[in-house]
């Protein structure tokens, strides 16, 4: 794993490189050969990049001049359209994908195998396995299984009892789970999916989906959401519609987090008891009609620019809507290990789609969730390279944010004007990351937990050391999944903040935290987080920790 202090150093950054915590980008790599449609970190430090294969030939070949065929494009295809990423090495090495993965989905199991589902033509019921090895023997796996219906531009999430449920898709009103039922004759419909599709936009595909802690899904398509309950096929409630007129699913492409999830309701032995509240988050999108403007007549409308909080456990909720400090469009929302979100990459009119937006949004921001309404949003240092339809986006166990993608045409284009083609991976450091907050960082040396699995409701210690004699803030213990991320939603995105029962110094520079694992697999289902250790807003490198 990096350490923070070799990688600043590296880089050689300096305090004006975070001018008014404005952040730092750097670029990793002038290319990995294929742009990043999709992105999964996995839990060996690893991060899976895949595009799709129907566009021709990509900028990188596949090993041991292996080829493929049956591709939709080519007769004999010897590109590849995957990469694996080693964060530590910043080095890449190509994979071999056989069916068409474009504008699939995902969902990382409590094994920590990525299961990826669907895609288009030859991959639409197309189920993949990748499984993390620490060698360079690992490569995609296609299952013999397939899936019930065609799952093109369709969103997973992980279930509490390791189950994938895979919802919606184009033209598909239907959910279904994996591993496949095979008593089942066929998938289950949703009437939800048909009745928030727009004729001619859609507006509701790649749904918004959150696991709540009570076990139930929250399903969050065009304008409108529900509260489903995916073990009896019932809607329990519909909540009210967003305020506004923007549509935010794809292709008027707004994103979605779950805000981090608080366990500190206690009993008398300390232990966490209440489920926490949770509060879903939705921004950007664009107006009804958006999509046809930019499609068909090439009119680019100013994208929205409110966000809504919904706190989905009140007995009656209401829709919070807040303005953003500029319109966004295919922006993609990411979790940071202080509770902060940041909302990175897209444009500022039009829609997704080829050729369908412009003015890219350069600058991240970051959202303050716990501030004043007014000083909630912070706009942050900009990069320099546009990233529109087809970018991704995602937070490495060290605290960066790991940025790719970027492709608004139908195939490779190197030379169109102004968004062309983008192979790069470059990487976001936030503010916590500068500088002159290192004394602040703490450094985990060790989890008093074997092998790093804790268990529902555990108690586990942390040992950690700071730069300091005392702390000069709060302390407090995160954990986050790593997300599926395509087309500006994290998919299975998640945090936890545990309930800290105790800190104590164990030497000058050496503390012990003590925390309550999470309490039940609604609340946190099993598989791998990072965890980190925050001090006075600023997080340690992350550890990894299974969950189950």
């Amino acid at each position: 794993m990096v350490c923070l202090v070799t990688l600043l150093s590296f880089l050689k950054l300096t305090l004006s490189d975070f001018e008014i915590s404005g952040g730092y980008w750097v670029v990793l790599q002038p290319s990995i050969g294929i742009s990043a449609m999709h992105m999964q970190v996995l839990n060996n430090d690893k991060v899976i990049i895949f595009d799709r294969t129907d566009m021709g030939p990509s900028n990188i070949s596949l090993p041991n001049n292996y080829c493929r065929k049956n591709d939709d494009v080519l007769q004999l295809d010897c590109t590849a359209h995957s990469v694996l990423y080693d964060i530590a090495s910043n080095t890449f090495r190509p994979l071999t994908v056989q069916t068409d993965t474009w504008c699939s989905s995902g969902a990382v199991d409590r094994d920590g195998t990525l299961v990826q589902t669907g895609g288009y033509h030859n991959g639409e019921r197309i189920i993949r396995a990748f499984t993390p090895c620490f060698d360079n023997n690992c490569d995609w796996v296609e299952l013999t299984k397939h899936l019930w219906d065609r799952r093109w531009y369709a969103s997973n999430q992980i279930l509490p009892d390791n189950r994938i449920i895979i919802v919606g898709g184009r033209k598909v009103f239907t959910y279904e789970f994996y591993p496949k039922n095979e008593s089942l004759a066929s998938s289950y419909y949703l009437p939800f999916l048909f009745e928030t599709r727009d004729p001619g936009e859609e507006n509701n595909l790649y749904p918004f989906l959150h696991l709540l802690p009570d076990g139930n899904l929250f399903i969050f398509a065009n304008k409108r959401s529900i509260l489903f309950d995916y073990v009896k096929s019932k809607i329990v409630k519909e909540f009210p519609v967003i305020t506004g007129d923007d549509k935010r699913n794809y292709p008027s492409t707004g994103s979605s987090v779950l805000l981090p999830l608080r366990l500190t309701g206690r009993n008398a032995d300390n232990e966490t008891t209440m489920l926490p509240e949770a509060e879903v988050m939705v921004c950007g999108g664009a107006p009804a009609g958006a999509f046809i403007k930019a499609d068909k007549e090439q009119v680019y409308v100013q994208a929205s620019t409110s966000c809504g909080r919904l706190k989905v456990t009140d007995p009656k909720p209401v829709w919070s809507m807040e303005l953003m400090p500029m319109p966004r469009v295919m922006t993609d929302m990411l979790l940071l290990p202080t509770g902060d979100v940041i909302l990175i990459n897209g444009a500022a009119n039009g829609t997704a789609g080829w050729e369908d937006a412009v003015n890219p949004n350069l600058n991240p921001v970051l959202y303050l969730p716990e501030e004043e309404p007014t000083r909630r949003f912070v706009v942050l240092k900009p990069s320099t390279i546009p990233r529109m339809y087809h970018s991704t986006a995602a937070l490495l166990p060290d605290g960066r944010i790991l940025v790719g993608g970027s492709n608004p045409h139908r195939r490779y284009n190197f030379t169109a004007y102004p968004y062309a083609t983008e192979l790069s991976l470059e990487a976001f450091l936030p503010h916590y990351l500068a500088p002159q907050k290192a004394h602040l960082r703490p450094s985990i040396l060790s989890v008093e937990s074997m092998d790093r699995t804790v268990s529902y409701k555990q108690v586990f210690s942390i040992t950690f050391v700071l730069a300091l004699f005392r702390p000069s803030g709060a302390i407090s213990v995160t954990l986050i999944t790593p997300s599926f991320t395509t087309h500006s939603f994290a998919m299975n995105q998640r945090m936890l903040v545990l309930n800290v029962i105790n800190v104590a110094q164990l030497s000058t520079f050496a503390y012990k935290v003590l925390v309550s694992g999470p309490t039940s697999a609604t609340v946190a289902p099993p598989g791998f987080y990072m965890m980190f250790v925050v001090h006075a807003g600023t997080p340690s490198q992350g550890v990894w920790i299974k969950v189950m």
